[in-house]
């Protein structure tokens, strides 16, 4: 479960294995061992990885189907267009 979560952001984003272990400071091998499934990353890379992805650790660990979106250190200004936008791609959804 974690390890495909963490197959699947990572191509969501169009990182290679190579690409994410340069962002998390970590070898390709452990990015490998951990969609893999050999092993399970730390609590403190399962916290690094969901800051890194902007989603909770609970999307991580598939404990919730709802990727969050997090707005810290947005404006007031900001955070309303954000709202707007997602209201806006909702319509769109309907």
């Amino acid at each position: 479960m974690l390890n495909e979560r963490i197959r699947q952001l990572r191509t969501l984003r169009n990182l290679s294995q190579v690409e994410l272990a340069k962002a998390l400071n970590v070898s390709k091998q452990c990015i490998s061992n951990w969609e893999n499934d050999n092993i399970l990353p730390s609590i403190e890379m399962l916290v690094r990885m969901a800051k890194f992805f902007d989603v909770s650790t609970d999307y991580m660990l598939c404990i919730s189907d709802r990727p969050e979106l997090f707005i810290d250190g947005l404006t007031p200004t900001q955070t309303e267009h954000v709202k707007l936008l997602v209201d806006d791609l909702r319509k769109i959804n309907i």
